[in-house]
């Protein structure tokens, strides 16, 4: 559900500031919406939430296209406003689901601050694990294995402000992200504009099946769910 968009004289209201491991992370009140303001630079709020949703939904709909199975385990990367966790926790098709998220901040905020409203429903589900970790780190060093991979990291591959976060994007990411997948597994990833060149990157990594999903916003060019089917 779309909240009402914040009225642009209104002042946003600081409801938390920290000190995080990547820097500062502040959550604000601006109306009827949260915002994640990261460094100085706006990262996300709670005004519409369709292409995060869409993410869990396309790789749940890939999986079943290539021949479905049984309580699939889904990994997502970034918590975020929690839109995705909690689409997925109200999905009763997914097995285990584990949430990736590195910002210690963050997962306070859900788990006793504002954003609990979003996301208390979904972290009191038996399937949810959250795990306090970089992405780029898990997918290197974790033994884990998943049916599908919805990552939505920084502003998604064409167009990333945070360092390091580029390298999961890259061939060497992409072979971290296959050897987690199981055989046929999907890997959908968010990005707020289309990038052809990032298809040409999933194709030439082994992905199959390589397509683009746009999903319209309030303005600007749309966002987009890239997904590929891992070999197997």
């Amino acid at each position: 559900m779309a909240l009402t968009p914040p009225d642009a004289r209104e002042a946003p209201e600081v409801l938390d500031r920290r000190d995080g491991p990547y820097g500062e992370v502040v959550l604000r009140r601006h109306g009827a919406l949260l915002q994640i303001i990261a460094n100085g630079c706006f990262l996300m709020d709670t005004s519409d939430g369709r292409s995060e949703r869409r993410l869990v939904d396309a790789a749940a709909d890939a999986l079943a296209a290539s021949g479905g199975r049984t309580a699939p385990r889904l990994l997502l990367g970034g918590l975020g406003v929690g839109f995705s966790l909690a689409h997925a926790a109200a999905d009763p098709r997914w097995g285990r689901i584990t949430v990736v998220e590195r910002e210690p901040a963050v997962i306070g905020w859900h788990r006793a601050g504002p954003l609990s409203a979003l996301t208390a429903r979904a972290l009191a589900d038996p399937r949810t694990e959250i795990v306090e970790a970089d992405l780029v780190t898990h997918v290197n060093e974790t033994s884990d294995t998943y049916d599908a991979l919805c990552l939505d990291i920084d502003n998604g591959p064409g167009w990333t402000v945070t360092e390091g976060n580029d390298g999961l994007y890259a061939p060497s990411g992409l072979a971290g992200c296959t050897r987690l997948l199981r055989p046929r597994g999907v890997l959908a990833v968010w990005s707020a504009q289309p990038s052809p060149e990032f298809e040409e990157t999933l194709r030439n990594a082994g992905f199959q099946q390589v397509r683009t999903e746009e999903i319209p916003v309030a303005r600007g060019v749309p966002d987009v769910v890239h997904l590929g089917v891992g070999p197997g």
